[in-house]
């Protein structure tokens, strides 16, 4: 047996051995951003739906509350003025969070302007790892910030399969070819 693997074969078994698993790696490859999309899909649309079905989210005075949390980070957040901007009209921005997170969420579910939707998922786990959870420490115990790094294979790869994008590029490449 040689260091390959590969009785007496050598480089050549190993590029044979590669390619009798080439499918499946090609699969792999081409399924491998589906859980992501399905993961962070479902979490924000999750995470928008929670908001605006709270008892809580809303009410000024409650535990948990947008503004409670909002006057509870100031002191510590990268970048104080957003919250000062938040705080202006806190309801308002509330809705626009979770309206924001539920079209994300569904933008990725179907791989509808999949790009923009990480996009925008992106810009808001970014704004909230300024906000709320820029002194968490260690930082690796934030959220946002895993969740930042988690949408930008989605900012570059978009949705190539099992998508409203690729359905439509597909219906157009068959356009151009009559």
């Amino acid at each position: 047996m040689s260091l390959t693997g590969m009785s007496g074969t050598g480089r050549a078994g190993a590029r044979g051995a590669e390619r009798s698993q080439g499918p499946w790696r090609d699969a792999a490859r081409r399924y491998s951003l589906l859980p992501l999309r399905i993961f962070l899909g479902v979490t924000f649309v999750y995470a928008g739906l929670d908001k605006i079905t709270s008892n809580t989210f809303f009410t000024d005075s409650a535990p948990g509350s947008l503004v409670g949390t909002l006057n509870g980070v100031r002191g510590s957040a990268a970048i104080p003025a957003m919250i000062d901007l938040a705080l202006k009209n806190p309801h308002a921005f509330g809705y626009a969070i979770a309206l924001g997170e539920i079209s994300v969420g569904i933008g990725t579910l179907l791989g509808l302007f999949a790009r923009l939707a990480a996009l925008g998922g992106a810009l808001i786990s970014l704004s909230l790892w300024l906000t709320v959870s820029w002194a968490t420490q260690p930082y690796y115990y934030g959220n946002d910030l895993i969740y930042l790094m988690a949408w930008l294979p989605l900012v570059l790869a978009g949705a190539p399969l099992l998508s409203v994008d690729a359905a439509i590029a597909r219906a157009r490449a068959r356009r151009r070819r009559y």
